[in-house]
């Protein structure tokens, strides 16, 4: 489908499935969003690491804004790119018609995708899939959809890295509902062996680092609190007094990781970068 003409499918069920714990209770950013392009590098070294070829038929989960997808497409693959939320999905479309490429839309759950079995080489998400509340379903449905000696590539915030530790100060705010999994859990080689290794012919894992360069810690915070979902539906879920302990807790933590020496932000943020070959 050309990028040019919009029209993002509706695949989902009529059960709605809430993305993550903490955007269950608050909505989504409205607009462009104006964090998520700044980790296309994740998508393109991700692109690298399955090692994609021209023509593969290459799906992103969870695709937010499109970085996944937009790289394969630059590698002449034939891309479709899912999210639950339209308005994500409109601004990758903005982006894949500013760059001149073809990307098939759809609207659909990470946890129910609308896809015979088998029907993508590679199948792929960037901090995205990590965030469906049924990870076992979620990762049973990635598994299906690829075909056989085909390819998943995944990039998941660590527990240890920045990322990891503001969804923990989040949670310290907003705990999650009683046995919902940290979606952090996506980023260590133990989760993933336990959701992947029985349908993988091999698992390879690397430690990556995102750099998030901002103008000063409160830069961040303001961009974040209105563009990253978690932020967002924290900060309108929390009272006043917890939503400034929060962002004192905040501060305190990029305090401790900022190296910019400058009075700007400068902080790296690990990931686990994931290659799993369907079995």
């Amino acid at each position: 489908m050309p990028a040019s003409a919009l029209a993002i499918r509706d695949n989902r069920p009529s059960r709605r499935l809430d993305f993550t714990a903490v955007t269950r209770r608050a909505g989504w950013p409205s607009g462009a969003d104006m964090v998520g392009p700044t980790l296309q590098i994740v998508g393109e070294e991700l692109c690298e690491a399955l090692d994609v070829r021209p023509g593969d038929k290459a799906l992103d989960v969870a695709a937010g804004n499109g970085n996944a997808a937009l790289a394969a497409a630059r590698r002449w693959c034939d891309v479709t790119a899912t999210d639950p939320v339209r308005a994500l999905l409109a601004c990758a479309h903005e982006r894949a018609v500013t760059d001149r490429l073809d990307i098939d839309f759809r609207e659909a759950d990470a946890d129910a995708l609308p896809f015979a079995d088998g029907s993508f080489d590679v199948v792929m998400s960037t901090f995205g899939v990590m965030f469906t509340p049924d990870q076992e379903r979620a990762a049973a449905e990635l598994v299906r959809v690829c075909r056989r000696g085909g390819k998943i590539g995944l990039a998941n915030w660590t527990p240890e890295g920045f990322i990891g530790r503001v969804l923990e100060a989040i949670g310290k705010h907003m705990p999650p509902p009683a046995g919902e999994k940290s979606p952090c859990l996506w980023g260590t080689r133990a989760r993933i062996a336990e959701l992947f290794k029985p349908h993988a012919s091999s698992i390879t894992s690397e430690q990556r680092s995102f750099t998030f360069r901002y103008r000063s810690p409160e830069h961040w915070l303001t961009a974040f609190k209105i563009h990253y979902r978690p932020l967002l539906a924290a900060f309108a879920a929390l009272d006043a007094a917890a939503r400034a302990e929060l962002e004192r807790d905040l501060m305190r933590l990029i305090s401790q990781l900022n190296y910019s020496g400058n009075g700007s932000m400068v902080v790296a943020s690990e990931y686990l970068e994931i290659v799993i070959t369907r079995r």
